[in-house]
């Protein structure tokens, strides 16, 4: 199963195809789709959209987990990070892609087994689990890998128990 985890941002979209094969996650890509700030916003946005388009297509993943709006001290920030997930998730119900979102803490107590963990806990957790040869560079690619991480591996424990792992 392939899951498409997004970490929305309107500067910088960090993604990661995460598989679950043979008991293990392995990473099939990752990167960050990095807009500029001379161009107008619906610009921008529709470069973020067709980006996780063309993601979706190449890749087919099984759903899309997407990162929760956190609360943030500047509402400008918190406006431009809402219209990115806006689009995100416009490119999952176009593509009629099962789509899961997750809190941080949520992303953090699955990732790292800790709700409180920092940045380099989750990062080196991340780089354990998919066995990467190093940290990804950017944090944003970092956060999106753990949100697919945390969809997996909650339908893991949905699936032990029994149930869904649908909202």
């Amino acid at each position: 199963m392939v899951i498409l985890g997004i970490d929305p941002g309107l500067a910088i979209t960090g993604y990661g195809l995460v598989e679950e094969k043979d008991g293990g996650f392995v990473r099939l890509a990752s990167g960050c789709i990095r807009t500029t700030r001379d161009k107008e916003s619906p610009m921008r946005l529709e470069e973020i959209f067709n980006s996780v388009d063309v993601l979706i297509s190449q890749y087919r993943p099984a759903a899309m987990a997407v990162e929760q709006l956190f609360f943030c001290k500047n509402v400008r920030t918190a406006l431009q990070v809402g219209e990115a997930r806006g689009t995100v998730i416009l490119a999952a119900a176009k593509n009629k892609l099962a789509l899961f979102e997750y809190t941080p803490l949520q992303v953090k107590q699955a990732v790292a087994g800790y709700g409180a963990a920092g940045k380099s806990q989750v990062q080196k957790m991340v780089q354990m689990l998919l066995r990467l040869p190093e940290c990804p560079a950017v944090d944003d690619e970092a956060d999106a890998l753990a949100v697919a991480l945390c969809h997996l591996q909650h339908r893991r424990y949905h699936e032990a128990i029994g149930g869904s792992s649908k909202k």
